[in-house]
């Protein structure tokens, strides 16, 4: 127990999950908190996050933040969902969207009306009853009382860390610049007491938050609390990352184009087009890599493409003592889903509501430990079913993703969808049952049955009740403008 009230918070390293947590904490705790951050001009930060998914519009709303504004000053695009290619079976794809298909009635999800309505050839596409499919892949945005879409964004991460930093400063937050030389702790329980930074000034604080990178510098380097290595699902352990100068108006979606051992991003931009390959580094080279990106990307390359090594797991704690692990420092999901500005959002507001303000309490630690591993392994699942459920066996890569030992967790979720159509999941997770459905549908696991509830309609009476759906979503994209054309009405940044 550390009986001390919390009055000065100190968060060692910026990007964004430094700023981002600074900014919170100033918008919602300023007024009771001193909060210092403490980064170093000389380190750089990964930053080739650019895609998120729709709960950091809570977070932004939260701190009051202009949403033209945050877009013009991010260079930011609108997303939909992830178009994948190659996942199932060469030349396949399919569209992994942020909505919701047909509509559910309370027995029975809509798969299993989809279901019947595919055995008695009366139903389309999934997607083509999914408003938010369509409007992507018809390349349509807009944000309407009339037309309601669930959407995130593209950003640029490197401007996102600046307009948090903005955010924080503006607030209050205090900056000390320079590396940390060593981190001062209590030699009789063991806190952190301070930052002493190579200049040889001394950062003080009650509660500390790492935010180091992936050198975990507080969390791991001063407390070791351990690693969970998730090396043996996900065997994806480098990334590498080029943007390029756009050569059309930009997809409101991102896109996710499998390869022998890995996969391809591609997230467009206002000012250009983010590119990355994730791959295995035990099933390819560095050179095979790059020279597979640089083959597929489209438009001029900006810069020197950038490697980066990583290791899929969690910090066995994310809290202990007085510190706290945001973003790589607490543990990194490979990008597949854009799961890792949520992630840093998901620890920032979890740990606003816990907030310590009269002193750490070790239940308190227990369940923000106990949440925060609780969503990984969540997240953990559902990137793990992407390459393990799929026809592809025709690289060593893709033939040992299938014939892999997966989570228990993993393997229920998928016979209960298998034999019966039903998805399992829980209050609090983040992947909604649309999310497991549309892969799962995608990655060609279908369900052996349908919900009996379905034979309540007639044959005549299904076949209306999809037509019905697809009608409707078909008159509302109608409606929307190009996503090229909304951005330069609602958000258009100026030139770079």
């Amino acid at each position: 127990m550390h009986n001390g009230s919390i009055r000065k918070l100190v968060i060692a390293g910026g990007g964004a999950a430094g700023w981002m947590a600074a900014a919170m904490f100033a918008r919602q705790l300023g007024e009771t908190l001193n909060i210092a951050l403490v980064e170093s001009d000389e380190i750089g930060t990964v930053g080739v996050g650019e895609a998120t998914i729709p709960p950091l519009h809570l977070f932004h709303k939260y701190m009051k933040v202009s949403e033209p504004d945050f877009l013009r000053d991010v260079q930011g695009t609108f997303k939909l969902g992830i178009f994948f290619e190659n996942w199932r079976n060469l030349g396949e794809n399919y569209f992994g969207s942020f909505g919701w298909a047909g509509r559910e009635r309370w027995a029975a999800g809509f798969q299993n009306y989809w279901l019947r309505g595919r055995l008695l050839g009366l139903a389309r596409g999934y997607g083509e009853y999914c408003l938010e499919t369509s409007a992507a892949l018809r390349n349509r945005f807009a944000i309407s009382l009339n037309t309601v879409l669930n959407y995130a964004y593209h950003i640029d991460a490197g401007l996102y860390g600046k307009f948090m930093r903005g955010i924080a400063e503006e607030s209050g937050v205090l900056r000390h610049e320079g590396r940390i030389d060593r981190v001062e702790q209590d030699p009789a329980k063991g806190y952190i007491t301070g930052l002493r930074l190579q200049s040889g000034q001394l950062v003080t604080g009650d509660l500390f938050i790492d935010c180091t990178g992936f050198r975990a510098l507080l969390i791991e380097q001063t407390l070791n609390v351990g690693f969970d290595d998730y090396g043996d699902w996900l065997f994806c352990d480098s990334a590498i990352a080029v943007p390029t100068a756009s050569t059309g108006p930009p997809h409101p979606y991102t896109r996710s184009t499998a390869h022998e051992a890995g996969w391809q991003w591609r997230i467009p931009l206002q000012h250009r087009v983010g590119n990355g390959m994730v791959f295995s580094s035990r099933h390819w080279s560095d050179d095979e890599a790059r020279a597979r990106l640089l083959g597929n990307v489209q438009g001029s390359v900006l810069a020197e493409p950038r490697l980066i090594r990583f290791r899929a797991g969690q910090r066995r704690r994310y809290w202990h003592k007085n510190c706290v692990a945001l973003g790589l420092a607490s543990g990194f999901m490979e990008p597949l889903e854009s799961t890792s500005i949520h992630l840093i959002q998901r620890g920032i507001t979890r740990l606003v509501q816990m907030f310590p303000d009269k002193g750490i309490r070790e239940p308190a630690i227990a369940e923000f430990n106990a949440k925060m591993q609780d969503e990984i392994d969540n997240i953990r699942d559902f990137l793990i079913f992407h390459y393990h459920v799929t026809n592809r066996s025709d690289t060593p890569f893709w033939r040992q993703c299938q014939t892999m030992d997966i989570p228990d967790s993993l393997t229920h979720r998928i016979q209960l969808f298998r034999q019966t159509g039903r998805i399992a999941w829980n209050p609090g997770e983040l992947f909604g049952t649309n999310f497991w459905v549309q892969v799962m549908l995608g990655q060609g696991l279908i369900p052996e049955q349908h919900h009996p509830v379905v034979h309540a309609m007639s044959k005549d009476e299904l076949g209306k009740f999809l037509v019905d759906i697809q009608r409707q979503v078909e008159e509302q994209v109608d409606r929307l403008p190009e996503h090229q054309q909304f951005i330069d009405d609602y958000c258009k940044a100026p030139p770079v």
